[in-house]
């Protein structure tokens, strides 16, 4: 499977789940061929990122949410279309990518058209809403990475959500 990275499509590309490569045999984001798993618990992240696991909530061992504005409007839930505007970084503060001031993203959540730690992680959040993501690479781009990101990388998401429909 091969990604193409044309400017318009590099938010796409840069948060499409490897999921269908997982289940064709692919790629495997469970047992990575080239290291280790990314464990977000254990990394030192960039202080420009203003990470605090401590003070995010634990979905699992490879994903932590943390509201920075708990939305009012209309919530994200499986089925619906997200707008999202976002900011995505590697732990080190090096941006990979971002849609901020631009136009918004969208995707049909909890259909493994973006990276398991959004489908789950936006999951909840409300219209208005700004959420911070930290997400492992068993639930990012596994051991095979993606463009800009490493193999067994964990990533920070800075994520708004715009719209629901």
């Amino acid at each position: 499977m091969s990604f193409r990275f044309a400017h318009s499509r590099r938010l796409a590309a840069s948060i499409v789940l490897l999921f269908a490569a997982a289940c064709s045999g692919d790629a495997d984001l469970t047992t990575p061929s080239n290291g280790t798993p990314s464990n977000p618990a254990t990394e030192t992240f960039a202080a420009a990122l203003g990470v605090n696991l401590a003070a995010m909530t634990k979905r699992s061992d490879n994903l932590y949410v943390q509201d920075l504005v708990v939305g009012t409007g209309t919530e994200a839930t499986n089925g619906r279309i997200l707008r999202v505007t976002y900011s995505g970084y590697l732990i080190n503060g090096t941006k990979f990518d971002s849609n901020v001031g631009g136009t918004t993203f969208a995707f049909r959540l909890g259909d493994g058209a973006v990276i398991q730690g959004w489908d789950q992680g936006l999951a909840g959040m409300r219209v208005g809403g700004k959420r911070k993501l930290v997400i492992g690479s068993t639930l990012g781009y596994g051991s095979r990475g993606s463009g800009p990101i490493p193999g067994n990388a964990t990533l920070v998401f800075d994520v708004e959500l715009v719209s629901v429909s």
